[in-house]
């Protein structure tokens, strides 16, 4: 029983955790090797990109929520994802054409256009402070508990419970279908063997009569889509505070290094490498070997491998030593 006890204290503070978060990450972590992978530079401006999504998400949930629109049991944000996404490709689009382009035509260096990006991120970061401000933000409706924890013991009789956020799933499941999606799109029609060429020898992709401009286009309006579900999902799980997203920048580029930038697929399990990661390392054990280790062998102190407050250094030392002993990524292979 106690064992039991140690199962389920792990799945309801690590494994459940870790899976919505990493869904999160693996999207934003898709969203940066797919524009390095086709358009060959490291967009710093993911996370605000994100954040750039979700406010229009929040938005309108307000205003939906006000004239009395609502999605039954499921969170109302779900109805603003094609606005939000929308919204999205259009703000990428436009600042593609204005400022992206201009260098892509000048064949600029990638590291010029990583500069450019930074820039980008700065833009966005103050249109977001003019249209919805700095302050956190909740869906009001997005938190609903499947199973909470006093229902679990009195059916199991466990001394610990087991919650189930309806966010939880929907973060899983939603990221399931959109990346499954993207790959089938990559893998199984003319546009994506399209991106793929262009993105594994440009000059030949050209002299076979691809057209960059819907390349870059179609490039773009995955991006949008990833990034806007992604930052909706990340806002519906925990709150939406616009500058969190500039914060979560370093453990989405760490998940699509370890991924091995450019592998979509890399990219996708890196996001959860990332995150079961800093969930375990700054996890408190005590409790959890209270239950399988002798009383007299009970530990006294938290048991914690690093503090919570360094859960980004994890994400940078892992970055790090990646890049050391490993730069192409732990899981080379397929490019886009």
């Amino acid at each position: 029983m106690d064992f039991i006890n140690a199962v389920v204290l792990l799945l309801n503070f690590t494994v459940l955790p870790a899976l919505t978060y990493g869904s999160q990450l693996a999207l934003g972590a898709i969203f940066v090797t797919l524009i390095y992978g086709v358009l060959r530079f490291a967009n710093f401006a993911t996370g605000d990109m994100m954040s750039f999504g979700t406010m229009f998400a929040v938005i309108l949930t307000y205003y939906f929520q006000s004239i009395g629109i609502n999605f039954g049991l499921l969170p109302t944000a779900l109805l603003t994802i094609p606005f939000a996404v929308l919204m999205m490709i259009f703000y990428m689009l436009i600042i593609d054409k204005f400022v992206f382009s201009y260098y892509r035509i000048k064949k600029s260096p990638p590291v010029q256009l990583a500069m450019v990006s930074v820039g980008v991120m700065f833009v966005t970061q103050a249109i977001i402070r003019i249209i919805i401000g700095p302050s956190d933000r909740r869906f009001l409706d997005g938190e609903k508990f499947i199973l909470k924890a006093t229902k679990f013991k009195e059916i199991t009789g466990l001394n610990e419970g087991l919650t189930i956020k309806s966010t939880q799933i929907i973060t899983i499941f939603v990221t399931i279908v959109v990346v499954s999606i993207m790959f089938w799109f990559l893998n199984k029609t003319k546009t994506g063997t399209s991106m793929r060429a262009y993105s594994d020898n440009e000059d030949l992709a050209l002299l076979s009569g691809i057209d960059p401009k819907k390349v870059v286009l179609i490039t773009w309006v995955i991006a949008g889509i990833l990034a806007s579900i992604g930052g909706i999902l990340y806002g519906l799980d925990k709150s939406y505070r616009p500058f969190v997203y500039f914060n979560n920048m370093l453990p989405i580029f760490a998940a699509a290094i370890v991924g091995g930038i450019g592998n979509p697929y890399g990219a996708f399990l890196g996001g959860y490498v990332i995150a079961f990661a800093e969930i375990f390392l700054t996890y408190a054990y005590k409790k959890f070997f209270s239950y399988i280790l002798p009383e007299a062998l009970e530990p006294n102190s938290l048991v914690q491998l690093i503090s919570t407050d360094y859960k980004f250094a994890i994400s940078f030392s892992i970055l790090v030593i990646v890049l050391l002993f490993r730069p192409s990524g732990i899981f080379e292979g397929k490019k886009i």
